[in-house]
């Protein structure tokens, strides 16, 4: 094992870690390593975002944004972060998006910013690329960092633990010191080396942990790793029963197999049932399939619960003509394609599917947590701009506007820290001579997302969490022991976070017997 230094170490390269890492390479004596555990620095949850990113609105204003998020977080969201995105935000998207990195968002005739409106959202104001925008800002933020010669992006490199001189020093006087971060073990893939990455600042970008449920729509990697991290280090973990499920996952033969983007319903589709007979009205009578996204995921959970059907269906095509349908639902059209549904002609299969974690690490107005040194931004962290349930578009508006404010306090503040002296010991593997066995660590996580999706998903209740707390502590303890006696991979490390953060999601979901947003509970 091999230390290595670095004066940033930024971890995960979805749109928050790029977009802080861009930032702190403006200085171009800060030399930032960019660690990824996929195989491409674009995969992440930010390349799958359909819909959009907030801008302003022609009849828009900072007070309106600020009552939307509110709205939709169900009125428990921190009004000083909803005012921080709702006055920077858009300003941001303009300047940073648009005109420093030129992504191309759509437009109209007189080659203005094309703004469409998404529900719950009181106007017009989200910019896309077609309906593949996160895609679009990914691929850009990507080809910005590999320009940059102070950024290093590591791709199949695995954070395994954050370091923290109270937990991991070979100074015991370390945990006398206020908690802190110096870094991370990080796993090599291809070599199965862990290095320890000496840092005298860290910033947590991980994503989501959407993978920890049966259905859901985001990428394999979404499995809470970064959350399970900050939790073992000590962080302060808020709000982390209230994970959101988009109404429209792609159905097809019993999985979610990609985004059915809210854009659609937003364009005129309508939720119907098998009959082809809409049903919203009955479940929100004022936003109907434009209302909040729990409200209309519950409206279609209960129409499958009453009729025993495994879907129900997007009517897009009796709304919009086929050119429009093709031009302004690309990817849809040809995913669904795929799948054997013509989108132009047919209805589409959906199912609610877990979608985004609107808790996380606790962190304030710049990203910085409760560890000294260590930030977290985007999808891992909770800011509090999102309460109880998110609003739809608002999620790379926050990784952009809290990875730019977390990369300005960092280069504010990193000359007051020296390298963080020596005394973390190398990683001990020594004697291990268990290989990861694949069936095994598939199995327990199909395990886990079948508790989670079964007793911690759409409806709650005190039964069925007791439930799933008592099968997650006694499957952590069996993935503990193999953990400890098995050699490492990305799959194992992925395995003990996930069922880390499945137990985060399910004991604050029993703590909160009060329904709202995305946490119902029907007790």
């Amino acid at each position: 094992m091999s230390h290595i230094e670095t004066d940033v170490l930024v971890i995960g390269c979805g749109i928050a870690g790029a977009t802080a890492a861009l930032n702190l390479a403006r200085d171009t004596n800060v030399q930032i390593t960019v660690v990824t555990a996929e195989d491409d620095p674009h995969e992440s949850n930010t390349y799958y975002a359909q819909g959009g990113i907030i801008y302003r609105g022609e009849d828009d204003s900072v007070e309106l944004l600020k009552e939307d998020l509110e709205r939709a977080g169900a009125g428990i969201g921190n009004p000083q972060a909803m005012q921080i995105l709702s006055e920077y935000g858009p300003p941001l998207v303009r300047s940073f998006l648009v005109e420093q990195l030129g992504v191309p968002f759509d437009r109209v005739k007189n080659n203005g910013l094309d703004r469409i409106k998404e529900a719950a959202h009181s106007t017009e104001r989200i910019l896309h690329v077609g309906d593949y925008t996160g895609r679009a800002i990914q691929e850009t933020l990507v080809q910005a960092l590999c320009a940059l010669p102070n950024v290093h992006v590591q791709t199949r490199h695995t954070a395994v633990d954050l370091l923290t001189p109270a937990h991991h020093s070979q100074d015991r006087l370390a945990v006398y010191a206020p908690l802190s971060c110096v870094g991370a073990y990080v796993f090599n893939q291809d070599t199965a080396q862990v290095d320890a990455y000496i840092a005298k600042k860290t910033v947590l970008a991980t994503g989501g942990l959407g993978r920890i449920f049966l259905h859901s729509t985001n990428p394999p990697a979404a499995r809470g790793d970064g959350l399970a991290m900050a939790y073992n280090a000590g962080a302060r973990i808020i709000n982390a029963e209230y994970v959101q499920f988009h109404p429209t996952g792609f159905y097809h033969r019993d999985q979610v197999r990609f985004l059915v983007s809210e854009a659609l319903r937003g364009a005129g589709a309508k939720l119907v049932d098998e009959h082809g007979r809409p049903f919203m009205y009955r479940y929100n009578p004022e936003w109907q399939d434009l209302a909040p996204r729990d409200i209309v995921a519950r409206g279609i959970h209960q129409e499958m619960l009453q009729s025993g059907a495994k879907c129900v269906f997007l009517d897009l095509k009796s709304h919009l003509a086929k050119a429009e349908i093709k031009a302004h639902f690309p990817a849809i059209y040809q995913k669904a394609l795929e799948y054997g549904v013509d989108i132009t002609e047919d209805w589409i299969p959906v199912v609610p599917a877990a979608h985004y974690h609107c808790g996380g690490i606790w962190v304030d107005e710049y990203g910085r947590t409760s560890i000294e040194d260590l930030y977290a931004v985007g999808e891992v962290s909770c800011t509090g701009v999102h309460g109880a349930n998110r609003l739809g578009s608002s999620s790379l508006l926050e990784g952009l506007v809290w990875g730019t404010r977390a990369a300005q306090h960092i280069a504010q503040t990193l000359d007051q820290n020296a390298m963080p002296a020596a005394g973390i010991p190398p990683w001990h593997d020594e004697g291990l001579i268990d290989v990861a066995d694949p069936a095994l660590i598939l199995q327990d996580m199909a395990t886990i997302q079948n508790i989670m999706w079964n007793y911690v998903g759409l409806v709650r209740s005190a039964r069925r969490l007791d439930r799933a707390i008592s099968d997650l502590r006694n499957l952590q303890i069996d993935i503990s022991r193999f953990y400890a006696s098995t050699k490492l991979s990305d799959s194992l490390i992925g395995l003990r976070n996930a069922v880390q953060a499945a137990l985060i999601v399910a004991q604050a979901a029993w703590e909160n017997k009060i329904s709202r947003g995305c946490h119902f509970r029907e007790d």
